[in-house]
């Protein structure tokens, strides 16, 4: 990136419009910014930001418009600058308020973007071509040509030296943060949430698949019930190995024994049906005799009984006859009777209705009762004219008391809302004490958890890597063996054949002949063959000799690999298990549970008080609305309860005259109705009586004649022999029925089969019963265990099937989630076989952070004078904090590492600027090799001295030699005569103005 020139107007403190023309501001490759403080210095940069990627620096939005620019000037910036080869020229005006066109006011400017490309035409003449007016186009068109966002943009073309001291000072999570950032290494973040949300959802479907087995586990205890036996382990919760396989064998076990006992109760099952129907046969015979001689000894007893009833039989008979002659009379008996009773009645009529009469009127006749009616008729009318006036007296007092009753109930519903709001503050407030307490104990639990399912895979690594290391001590003891082995038979080889080779001559003195050409001179005579010492090998020996070292070698090749393979074993299992002895492990496994257990137990409050606050809630808006409601109401009542009060008094003294002696009006009236209604009815009763007396002396002239025809002396006589039809047929019936039933009994014993079982032994039917009784229950009793063994062999089948399932898919998932859990603790560096707790993000960032402080230190030499080295650390932070994103600095005069916070004022500018330079070079590379040749360095010249100042601008020209432009932004006045061009930024009431400075001084 190279910048060519810039425009500006009315853009933050610049009130008109001004260029900068950095192609001859950077002529030398080196140019100063400098000028008061709030001049806009960092504007300029923040102009060149706004033009390339639509927003200033940081993530603020600055105010772009200038309060000193006039109304009619817009707020634009325009830059010309070369990226990856190509010459653009962006133009940018944001949203802002304009006088419009016509008429008053303001109008809204809406936000405009164009960018255009230099280009050549065929006849060589330049030309900007217009490319975009997108503000998404343009902006993605710039990023793609620099390879960099804006926060990378920012961060390494402007090198703020304020940020890299804090940079270099901070400790990894700062450094983190702004690598982070500017290598975007956001994708590895997203990785280690994966990773930990794939490790949660392979546990929480391990612990799925481990719920199902223990439920099939304990519905097959249930099924299996207590009196089943098994030598296998039941699986439990406590213990996950126990969920597989001994799962599936204990299962087996169980419906084996429930087979058997299956098999035992059939056999009780079918004895007992076979002694059944023996006892049923026994009891049938038993109870056929029982019942014929029970029929006959009945038979008897009723027969007996029945001749006892003969004298009652023939008054019968006398009774029917004279109700059958007396029925002949029957009408005029009946109506006698009838006009006697009516008489009676009528009699007891008139004496009832004279008794309840006043004095007065007891002795009156007919005519003077109905005039004594009729006089007070008229009285009790006038007072029932009054009557509804008394009904509204007794509804006003019953309203009244209603409505002082609802009173009473608001003042105290008023008072009970009142005393429950004030009390719930302290309730409130010791639930939610209860709920954080259960609340952090729920965390510590999952923590606690965590560890222990960590830790568990530690134990059984850890019980790998002790029996590896003690087959690793026989193996290294082998190996020891083997090689002493291969030491010996490679000396014995080398010995025999030396010695061979030194009896070679007399070997090949065997073999000549005369005659024969030597092999070795040719001569055809042999004057003085050499002769074989004794002992001297042989081929076959050297190679029986050979082939002995090869096998020892062998031997020892074979124990190398397999001491080989151990120790890699053994490595792998201390990387998952560390080098902590398992006893060590065991204690903390027993201290990690205890403590989950106390957690878990602390931590199952948190449902409870979540309830009781959902309910102090609901409580709260209930009683909040009781005591508004129970307000209103009072006050609604005490009004009303006045108005009644009123109209009673009024109504009450109206009445009381109307009453007299008597309580009510009503109770008046109704007396005086009473005594006329009386005095009706006793005139009526009297008409009554006389009107029958002489019915009945007719009716009793005309029954008398009737009964004397039918035989009867008397009409006394003829009544009593008189009987209803009902009567007189439950007499025929009763006659007609004993005589049946005399007959029927006669029939019975006289059959010769009841005969000859009436003169047997009485038949024991209670034995038999009970005899079969007891064979039924035994029967019930089998077949019920048969059907329950039957019953639960089928189930443990089926649950035994579904546990094999629930085991099969339980299997994988276990192998998935210690696979990802492992992974998980790898990416975020909480592995106990990690060597330092660092996150893959952290990894990557340290990767980067080495290339950076690499690059660094290039400056850093000749800035320091070779004293000064940065170096990254790794190593284990403090209190277990995250590692990887470690700075230290390495002081050649004592040869020790320092901590960066150590460093003087001036120090930590070089340092902090070397690694600014280094981070833009990395970065740079990063983004695709684009080179940016402009960079801008802020502030901090001020705390060196002359001879660093100086080195630092030598370091500042090196850059020129690779084709950059520095800018350096400073107030340092010795920066003015060292650097030619200046762009000198002047404060005024009026705007900010610039202007290009050339000379050595101002």
């Amino acid at each position: 990136m190279r910048l060519h020139n810039l425009t500006l107007q009315a853009f933050g403190p610049f009130a008109g419009t001004h260029t900068i023309d950095f192609d001859s501001l950077s002529a030398d490759g080196l140019f100063l910014l400098h000028g008061d403080t709030g001049a806009g210095k960092s504007t300029i940069f923040a102009a060149i930001c706004f033009a390339l990627y639509g927003k200033p620096p940081g993530d603020r939005d600055l105010l772009l418009r200038s309060h000193h620019a006039p109304v009619g000037i817009l707020t634009e910036v325009t830059l010309e600058v070369t990226l990856a080869g190509r010459r653009l020229r962006i133009h940018r005006i944001p949203a802002q308020m304009r006088p419009k066109r016509a008429g008053e006011g303001e109008t809204s400017q809406k936000a405009e973007t164009r960018l255009s490309e230099w280009a050549v035409d065929t006849d060589g003449k330049g030309h900007w071509e217009p490319s975009s007016k997108s503000h998404q186009e343009a902006a993605l068109e710039v990023t793609d040509l620099l390879g960099m966002s804006r926060d990378q943009f920012c961060q390494v073309v402007l090198l703020p030296q304020n940020e890299f001291t804090k940079f270099l000072h901070s400790d990894a999570h700062g450094r983190r943060e702004l690598l982070g950032k500017l290598f975007r290494t956001g994708r590895f973040s997203f990785i280690e949430r994966w990773l930990n949300d794939h490790s949660r959802t392979a546990e929480k479907n391990r612990d799925a698949a481990r719920a199902d087995v223990l439920r099939l586990a304990e519905r097959i205890h249930q099924a299996a019930g207590p009196d089943l036996t098994t030598q296998c382990t039941a699986p439990t919760p406590d213990d996950p190995h126990t969920l597989t396989e001994p799962a599936r064998a204990w299962a087996q076990d169980l419906l084996r024994a429930s087979l058997t006992d299956h098999t035992k109760t059939l056999q009780a099952a079918t004895t007992a049906k076979e002694n059944l129907a023996g006892q049923q046969k026994l009891e049938a015979a038993a109870r056929e005799l029982h019942q014929q001689q029970a029929t006959y000894t009945s038979a008897r007893q009723q027969l007996d009984l029945l001749q006892e009833q003969t004298p009652h039989q023939d008054a019968l008979v006398q009774r029917r006859d004279q109700a059958r002659r007396a029925q002949q009379a029957a009408p005029l008996l009946h109506a006698a009777d009838t006009a006697a009773d009516d008489h009676t009645r009528a009699q007891n009529a008139e004496h009832t209705a004279r008794e309840h009469l006043l004095p007065e009127h007891k002795d009156l006749d007919a005519g003077r009762l109905e005039t004594a009616e009729q006089r007070l008729r008229a009285e009790a009318a006038v007072l029932t004219a009054l009557i509804p006036e008394e009904d509204t007296v007794r509804r006003l007092a019953i309203e009244l008391e209603r409505t002082d009753a609802q009173r009473q109930d608001f003042a105290t519903q008023q008072r009970t809302a009142q005393d429950w709001l004030e009390a719930e503050p302290a309730r409130r407030r010791t639930l939610e004490a209860r709920r954080e307490a259960a609340r952090q104990a729920e965390e510590e639990g999952r923590r606690y958890q965590s560890a222990l399912d960590s830790l568990k895979a530690r134990l059984e690594s850890a019980s790998r890597r002790d029996t590896h290391l003690a087959k690793i001590a026989k193996a290294e003891q082998q190996l020891s063996d083997a090689q002493t082995i291969v030491g010996q038979t490679g000396q014995a080889y080398l010995t025999t054949r030396r010695r061979r080779t030194d009896g070679m001559a007399a070997e090949l003195a065997a073999t000549l002949t005369d005659g024969t050409p030597c092999p070795v001179c040719g001569s055809c005579t042999h004057p003085a063959p050499a002769a074989p010492q004794d002992g001297q090998p042989t081929r076959q020996d050297e190679q029986d000799a050979e082939a002995l070292h090869e096998q020892a070698k062998t031997t020892q090749e074979a124990a190398a690999a397999a001491l080989h393979g151990l120790r890699e074993q053994a490595a792998t299992a201390t990387g998952e298990a560390g080098d902590t002895p398992l006893t060590d492990l065991d204690a903390q496994h027993t201290t990690l549970t205890a403590e989950l257990t106390g957690a878990l137990d602390r931590a199952a409050d948190q449902g409870t008080v979540q309830e009781e606050l959902l309910t102090l809630d609901s409580e709260h808006t209930t009683q909040t609305q009781q005591h508004s409601t129970a307000t209103a109401g009072l006050s609604a009542r005490n009004a009303h309860y006045d108005t009644l009060t009123q109209q009673l008094t009024e109504l009450t003294d109206k009445l009381t005259a109307a009453r007299g002696t008597h309580p009510t009006v009503t109770a008046h009236a109704d007396e005086l109705t009473c005594t006329a209604d009386r005095l009706k009815g006793t005139a009526e009763a009297s008409r009554s009586l006389a009107a029958v007396v002489q019915t009945l002396t007719h009716r009793t002239q005309q029954a008398t004649l009737a009964a004397k025809d039918q035989g009867f002396d008397t009409l006394s006589l003829a009544q009593q022999a008189l009987l209803s039809d009902e009567d007189l047929r439950a007499i025929e019936e009763e006659i007609t029925q004993w005589r049946e039933a005399c007959a029927a009994h006669t029939a019975v014993l006289d059959n010769p089969a009841l005969q000859q079982a009436a003169a047997q032994p009485s038949a024991d039917l209670d034995a038999a019963t009970a005899a079969r009784a007891a064979a039924d229950d035994q029967h019930a009793e089998a077949a019920a265990a048969a059907n329950a063994a039957h019953t639960r062999s089928r189930a443990l089948t089926a649950l035994a099937t579904d546990l094999s399932a629930a085991v099969q898919r339980l299997q994988p998932l276990e192998q998935a989630h210690g696979t990802a859990r492992h992974l998980a603790e790898l990416v975020t560096g909480n592995s106990p076989s990690a060597r330092v707790r660092m996150q893959l993000e952290a990894y990557v960032l340290a990767a980067r952070l080495e290339e950076v402080v690499t690059a660094a230190n290039t400056r850093l030499h000749i800035m320091s004078e070779g004293r000064y080295t940065l170096s990254h650390s790794d190593q284990q932070a403090a209190r277990g904090a995250r590692s990887g994103l470690g700075l230290e600095i390495t002081d050649a005069w004592t040869g020790r590492p320092r901590k960066t916070d150590t460093l003087s004022g001036g120090e930590s500018f070089f340092a902090s600027l070397s690694l600014a330079l280094g981070l833009a070079d990395v970065v740079t590379h990063e983004a695709g090799g684009n080179p940016l040749d402009t960079l801008f360095i802020d502030e901090g010249f001020g705390t060196l001295d002359e001879d660093t100042l100086h080195k630092v601008l030598d370091v500042l020209d090196s850059l020129r030699d690779h084709d950059r432009t520095v800018g350096v932004i400073s107030h340092v006045t010795e920066l003015r005569r060292r650097i030619t061009h200046r762009l000198h930024v002047r404060k005024d009431p009026a705007g900010s103005t610039l202007a290009h400075l050339t000379e050595a001084a101002e």
